[in-house]
C-alpha cells in the first residue's frame, strides 16, 4: 500500500467519493452532511491524500483542510474489501504530517454519530470529543472531536 498527495479529479478517486456519499447518505437527514464538494477538495488550501493498493487501485481517501488554527479532517473513507487493515490509520496519520510539516498543532473533525468504527479510529489516534467548531452548530448527528499535537 503506498499513501501519497493528488488531485482528487479523477475518476477513480471520484468513485471513491462517491461509495462514501452512497454509504453515509442514507444514514443522516440532509441537514447533517457536511461533506466537501470535489471543487472544495481541489482548492489549493486543502492537502488530498490517497491510498493505493500494490497494484495501483485507489482504496481509501482522506484530505485535511489547512486553517489559520487548525487543520479539519474530511473525507476519510477505506473501501470495505480494504478494511481492517490499517489504512485508515495510515492516511489519518499522514495527513496529520502533512499538516504539521505546514506549521499546523491541532486538528478537528466532525464525523457520522452512527459511525462507530470512524469514532473508533479517531480515539484510538487521540482525538477527543469537543463542542462544534467553526461553523457546525449541535447536532445529534454528529460528533465533534480534536487532537492537540503541539
Amino acid at each position: 500500500m503506498r499513501i501519497s498527495i493528488e488531485d482528487p479529479d479523477q475518476p477513480d478517486i471520484a468513485r471513491l467519493i462517491e461509495e462514501l456519499d452512497a454509504y453515509q447518505t442514507p444514514l443522516y437527514p440532509l441537514s447533517s452532511h457536511h461533506g466537501i464538494d470535489m471543487a472544495a477538495l481541489c482548492e489549493p488550501n486543502v492537502v488530498f491524500a490517497v491510498a493505493r493498493s500494490s497494484d495501483g487501485q485507489a482504496i481509501g481517501c482522506g484530505a485535511v483542510v489547512l486553517g489559520k488554527e487548525h487543520g479539519e479532517i474530511k473525507r476519510m473513507y477505506v473501501r470495505p474489501g480494504s478494511r481492517g487493515q490499517g489504512i485508515a490509520k495510515a492516511l489519518l496519520a499522514f495527513l496529520e504530517s502533512q499538516a504539521s510539516a505546514r506549521g499546523l498543532t491541532a486538528f478537528k473533525l466532525e464525523t457520522g454519530s452512527k459511525q462507530s468504527e470512524a469514532i473508533d479510529l479517531y480515539s484510538s489516534s487521540g482525538y477527543v470529543r469537543c463542542g462544534p467548531f467553526g461553523e457546525y452548530t449541535e447536532d445529534a448527528n454528529s460528533v465533534f472531536m480534536r487532537k492537540d499535537t503541539g
